[in-house]
Parts: C-alpha cells; sequence; structure tokens
C-alpha cells in the first residue's frame, strides 16, 4: 500500500511539474540606480480611460485605445522624468458607435480638424511613499491648458525587459477645451457633465 501511495505521488509530482514554464522567471525588482534612460509606453498594458456624468445620475466611460507615450530620465528617482502622450482622438470608444460618432463631432472633438490629444510634462515632483505630482500642457482641439496628475508608482520589474509602473488621475473641465455640447434635460441639468474624470494606468518599457 506504501508503495502505491509512493508512487502515485511521484506521478502526481511529475504531472505538476510539466505544467510549469521552466523557461519563464518571475520578475525581479530592479536596483533604482538602473532606472534612469529612455521608456516607451507598452502598449498591451496599457490603458488611457475617461468618465464623465450623464442625466446628472450616472456616469460614462470611454477610452482611447489608440495612443503612444515616452519618458526619459537621469535620475533614479525619476524626479527629472520628461513625459510625452499623445491619444488619437478617432479611436475613442464608449461601448456604443452613435455615441463616439458624436464624440468624434464639432460638439466636441473635431476629429477631423484635431485628430490629436497631447500631453508634455514639466515637472515629476516626488512626494514620498512612491506618489508624485506629474504637471504639464495638455492640448485637445488645439487649445493648450496647464494641468497636473497625481501619480502613483508601482514598481519597476525585470520580465522581458525591465518595466516601470504608474497610475495617474486628474480632472479636466472639458468646457476649457472647447468640447462645447450644451444639451440639456427638462429639468435644465446639463445631459453631460463638465467635469471629465481621466485615468492613465501606464507601463513604460526601457528602451
Amino acid at each position: 500500500m506504501k508503495k502505491i501511495f509512493l508512487f502515485s505521488a511521484l506521478g502526481l509530482a511529475a504531472l505538476l511539474t510539466a505544467f510549469v514554464p521552466v523557461s519563464h522567471s518571475l520578475p525581479q525588482t530592479v536596483n533604482s540606480s538602473n532606472q534612469s534612460g529612455n521608456w516607451v509606453v507598452d502598449k498591451a498594458h496599457t490603458n488611457v480611460k475617461f468618465s464623465v456624468s450623464h442625466l446628472v445620475i450616472s456616469d460614462v466611460e470611454g477610452s482611447f485605445k489608440t495612443f503612444d507615450g515616452s519618458m526619459q530620465s537621469t535620475k533614479p528617482d525619476f524626479s527629472d522624468a520628461k513625459i510625452t502622450f499623445t491619444a488619437d482622438v478617432n479611436s475613442i470608444s464608449t461601448d456604443n458607435e452613435k455615441r463616439d460618432a458624436h464624440l468624434k463631432s464639432n460638439d466636441f472633438f473635431a476629429a477631423d480638424s484635431f485628430p490629436q490629444i497631447k500631453f508634455i510634462s514639466s515637472a515629476f515632483t516626488p512626494l514620498g511613499n512612491n506618489k508624485y505630482k506629474l504637471a504639464g500642457t495638455l492640448t485637445i482641439r488645439n487649445l493648450t491648458r496647464q494641468v497636473t496628475f497625481d501619480v502613483k508608482y508601482g514598481g519597476t520589474v525585470n520580465m522581458y525587459g525591465q518595466h516601470a509602473g504608474f497610475k495617474a488621475t486628474t480632472t479636466i473641465n472639458r468646457q476649457d477645451y472647447n468640447l462645447k455640447f450644451a444639451g440639456k434635460t427638462e429639468s435644465g441639468e446639463k445631459i453631460v457633465g463638465d467635469d471629465v474624470d481621466i485615468t492613465i494606468n501606464a507601463d513604460f518599457k526601457k528602451s
């Protein structure tokens, strides 16, 4: 009986081992001294999302499916990082074709005339506890305004290259960028709110 149990245990161990991807190592935390350099957005692991109130009672969420970004830093804590980010307005998606077409119209982004949204940083200030303030300019419809993002640094690891993760959030007023749709409900409330919450989950890969 003991021999049967022993052989069964060995067989189970062999079966489990067969399914372990021996060529895939666990991600390794990177020493901060190696974090300076040039980085590009890993598009497969990055997303650009927004949400805005609709009819006062709920929020509509959307995203830009086509985007690009880069970061250059000479300091290990990223405190001198220069960050640029662009999004293709025609890639906007709210999972509703009719609404997406409206967002691309002159009521909102006027995608035919202004096909790109662009952010250029001016400062990336460490606040401690892996938090930063990211200041810069955001250009929509050829109107450029100062914005500040709250940023949470997720860490840096080595797996299929060196990756650094960040989550950046901010709120803008769409009227500042002439996203001028002014439809109202029967009670006089705005159909689409003015405040737009933006969230960027960014995975930068060292190039």
